[in-house]
């Protein structure tokens, strides 16, 4: 019986070990691929276009997720007791769902200027300005914001649980907690469809059109690198939201219990991985960031090697 505890035992430690290591260059590699994201839509005039205005918002939201990915580590290592009180708990899980929220906005609406640009161009020329896509931004931000709202009233530190932060008894009993779900599913359900109608329209529109204008090509190649985007996102987020983190199992079937345990481990993982991943497929997908982003590495390295400050050099 002692044997099987300690195998038990060993085995969630070195799940535990698995997770961290993957876990920890993933937050690192993300941290910089979308601070790198923002400077350098930010720092170059020429890249303030509408579709990387949109990439930069994007990036601060993964920038939010990722970190806030310490906290989600701790909660793994050591669940209870939540040592940081009801308000970083309420604050933590409401900053985590706003920016998922936030992110499939800015994908949905990204696309759509997309398809605006393609298939109604002298349209796009006058809808879509740098002003209107800022303002845009803005409203796609406080739309996530007030849909995530709830979360604020659904979680907390319950002391039933030696001071636990996770979603209360009264959110699984009033119907908040289902309304949510709900709320959460739709989110994917609905941009997922339009995507995919959105993409059908543009590909439609771009292999009936003669691929003779230069216009034309570029369109091509941003369409391609947003459906890039798009795939990770639902390749990633698919998981997310069947297994859904707001699930409230039987405790008294613990096989189910810890099946779902395991399954919001792998979702959490996709989770984290679809905010880090972006930053790669712009590099991957757009000459026009690579172009961008190797001045502003060359720069920084040229500054840190011959700045005879120690404290530059540190702070490069």
């Amino acid at each position: 019986m002692r044997r099987d505890s300690n195998d038990k035992i060993m085995s969630i430690l070195h799940f535990l070990v698995g997770v961290t290591i993957v876990y920890i260059p993933l937050m690192l590699f993300g941290l910089l691929g979308n601070i790198l994201t923002i400077l350098v839509v930010w720092l170059r005039p020429h890249m303030r276009s509408s579709t990387y205005l949109y990439l930069s918002s994007m990036a601060v939201s993964d920038l939010l997720i990722l970190l806030l990915l310490p906290l989600d580590l701790y909660k793994l290592w050591r669940p209870r007791p939540w040592p940081l009180g009801d308000l970083a708990c309420k604050l933590s899980m409401f900053l985590s769902e706003c920016c998922t929220f936030c992110t499939i906005l800015h994908i949905t609406f990204l696309s759509l200027e997309r398809y605006l640009a393609v298939c109604w161009p002298i349209t796009a020329k006058t809808l879509v300005t740098r002003r209107r896509t800022r303002v845009l931004i803005g409203c796609l931000w406080l739309g996530a914001a007030i849909s995530a709202a709830p979360v604020l009233v659904m979680v907390g530190v319950e002391e039933i649980d030696k001071r636990e932060c996770r979603c209360s008894d009264y959110a699984a009993t009033s119907g908040l907690l289902s309304a949510m779900t709900i709320l959460s599913n739709m989110y994917f359900l609905i941009p997922f469809f339009i995507l995919g109608l959105v993409y059908s329209l543009i590909g439609r529109t771009l292999w009936l059109r003669p691929q003779s204008s230069r216009k034309d090509q570029s369109h091509r190649h941003t369409v391609k690198m947003l459906g890039v985007i798009v795939l990770a996102f639902v390749l990633c987020w698919l998981d997310v939201h069947s297994n859904n983190s707001y699930t409230h199992p039987d405790k008294n079937a613990f096989f189910y219990y810890y099946l779902s345990q395991y399954l919001n481990l792998v979702s959490s993982v996709l989770f984290y991985l679809s905010a880090a991943v972006n930053p790669l497929l712009y590099n991957l997908m757009s000459t026009r960031y690579r172009h961008a982003l190797l001045p502003q590495y060359k720069s920084s390295a040229i500054h840190c090697t011959h700045d005879s400050n120690p404290v530059a050099f540190a702070n490069c």
